[in-house]
C-alpha cells in the first residue's frame, strides 16, 4: 500500500467500498431469506383443519388406523402390500387386490406377529406383476387432516397426527 500514489489509493478504496457491498448484499439477502420463510410459514397456517391428500406412500397411524388408495394401471397375477416404518423396515405385508383400477387398503397398525406398533408414519410400497412377471405400475395416495404446522427446521411442515408432510407432497386439499 502506497498511500502517495493516487492510483493505487483510488483502486483501494474501490475495492474496500465493493466489499462494503457485497456484506451489506448478503446481509438483505438473509433479511430477504427470513421474510420469505415467515410468509411460508403464514400461508401454511392456511391448510390447518383441511383435509390433504398425500402421494408419497405415507400415511400416519392414528389410534391403530392407518388408511391408503392404490391403483393398479392392469390387472396383476400376483399384488404384494409391504408396509415399513420410518426406519425403512417392513412390519406388515399381506397380498393385495389383483384387479386393474382402485383399491382401498385399511391397516390396523399391527405387525405380523399381531403386536400393535406405535403411532406415527408408516410407508405402504405395493409391488404387482401380470402372468408374464412383468411389474404393473400402480400409484399410492392417502388422506389426512392436517393439525399442526411445525416451523422448526425453517420450513413449513405439515403435520397429520406425528407425520410431518412437506408442502411439495401434498397433491390435493380438500375443504372437508
Amino acid at each position: 500500500m502506497n498511500p502517495m500514489d493516487s492510483n493505487q489509493f483510488t483502486q483501494e478504496l474501490v475495492q474496500f467500498s465493493g466489499v462494503e457491498q457485497q456484506i451489506n448484499t448478503n446481509s438483505n439477502l438473509q433479511t430477504l431469506i427470513s421474510l420469505q420463510q415467515g410468509n411460508a410459514g403464514t400461508a401454511a397456517t392456511g391448510y390447518l383443519g383441511k383435509t390433504i391428500t398425500v402421494t408419497n406412500g405415507q400415511a400416519a397411524l392414528q389410534g391403530g388406523e392407518a388408511d391408503w388408495s392404490y391403483a393398479l394401471g392392469a390387472a396383476s397375477t400376483a399384488t404384494t402390500l409391504t408396509v415399513t416404518n420410518s426406519s425403512g423396515q417392513t412390519v406388515f405385508s399381506q397380498p393385495g387386490e389383483t384387479s386393474e383400477g382402485q383399491h382401498d387398503f385399511s391397516w390396523n397398525g399391527e405387525d405380523n406377529n399381531g403386536n400393535q406398533l406405535a403411532d406415527g408414519a408408516y410407508t405402504l410400497a405395493v409391488n404387482a406383476t401380470d402372468s408374464t412377471g412383468a411389474a404393473v405400475t400402480s400409484a399410492i395416495a392417502s388422506k389426512g387432516v392436517v393439525d399442526e404446522v411445525n416451523m422448526t427446521s425453517g420450513t413449513p411442515a405439515l403435520m397429520i397426527g406425528q407425520m410431518a408432510v412437506a408442502l411439495s407432497d401434498v397433491s390435493a386439499i380438500d375443504n372437508e
